[in-house]
């Protein structure tokens, strides 16, 4: 039987030349990962070619205008990715392992999520366990997923349009999006509108609104109205889409249960249709390889709980 030490190629591994060609891709060249280590550029270039001799490999092509990673490259980041995210897990795991609910929770999450079951988990898990400490960022959706995958994060909550092996996905709630206009538009305040009242008008939405995208459907609500197909304006955070149809740049598609405040303040105003509007999932994504500190661990459980004693229905917001 061949025991692990036997393995040469991971005893004679330097694992910093894993870390500086992670640091390579995802800095997209040579000179900018000199720039962002603090180090010189031949100093970059060795440990690649030191690197490329241990695994056998070419891992990159590059010239005087041009760098990319090749398909071995990309195999290789990926798992340096996610050896990265382990590592990034020991101090928060040693931190933990005292008694009690203690260590840092990290969070990604998608830029439009609004769900109250959440809130409401997260202030009951914070309220009993005060010695814990949070980090939320918002990305994109897939950028969540790719996160979580890595190891990286705690756990995420988005959009998911195609599910990745080795990962599990539950729906936290989901939502529905109708069409919305700003003050200045001409359809502002009115009542008794039809669908054939938005055709050929533009619109705006977010980067995800696509045919591979997970927000796919709002390019078919656009459609029955018969709104151009070619949006005026993109982003992929919701406070952005909302400040571009408020500006009157063109109608957008916004969750129902977000936009009612704004609604509510004459800041938006909803358009047909009324019923039938697209219905979107969101899911808590997690990584089963992880190893959860306390903190993590509790927090999860009661999320899960709350999800699996909570019909969808309750879950959903109109």
């Amino acid at each position: 039987m061949v025991q692990p030490y036997d393995q040469r190629f991971v005893w004679n591994l330097d694992w910093n030349l894993l870390r500086t060609f992670m640091v390579m891709v995802e800095q997209g060249g040579i000179t900018p990962a000199a720039t962002f280590l603090g180090l010189k550029q031949p100093t970059i270039s060795s440990a690649l070619k030191r690197l490329e001799a241990q695994v056998g490999q070419r891992l990159v092509n590059r010239s005087s205008t041009h760098f990319s990673v090749t398909p071995m490259g990309d195999v290789l980041h990926r798992e340096a990715s996610t050896i990265f995210g382990s590592v990034m897990q020991l101090p928060i795991l040693l931190s933990g392992a005292e008694d009690g609910v203690t260590g840092q929770i990290t969070i990604a999450l998608a830029s439009h999520i609004a769900c109250p079951h959440f809130d409401a988990v997260l202030e009951r898990f914070n309220a009993a366990h005060p010695g814990v400490t949070y980090t939320l960022s918002i990305i994109e959706s897939e950028e969540v997923i790719t996160q979580v995958q890595q190891n990286r994060v705690s756990f995420g909550i988005c959009l998911v349009s195609h599910k990745r092996p080795k990962l599990d996905y539950r729906v936290l709630y989901r939502e529905y999006f109708g069409h919305y206009c700003g003050p200045g538009h001409r359809l502002f305040g009115k009542s008794g509108l039809k669908l054939t009242d938005l055709e050929d008008e533009v619109a705006v939405s977010f980067q995800t609104d696509s045919a591979a995208g997970p927000l796919f459907e709002l390019a078919g609500l656009r459609a029955r109205a018969g709104m151009r197909p070619k949006l005026k304006g993109v982003s992929s955070s919701l406070s952005e889409v909302r400040r571009m149809i408020m500006c009157n740049i063109g109608i957008g598609a916004l969750p129902v249960h977000v936009a009612a405040r704004d609604v509510a303040a004459g800041r938006l105003w909803q358009l047909p249709p009324a019923t039938g509007l697209p219905a979107i999932d969101i899911h808590v994504v997690t990584n089963p390889a992880r190893s959860q500190n306390p903190a993590e661990a509790v927090l999860l459980q009661m999320l899960i709980d709350d999800i699996n004693s909570t019909p969808l229905p309750a879950r959903s917001y109109t």
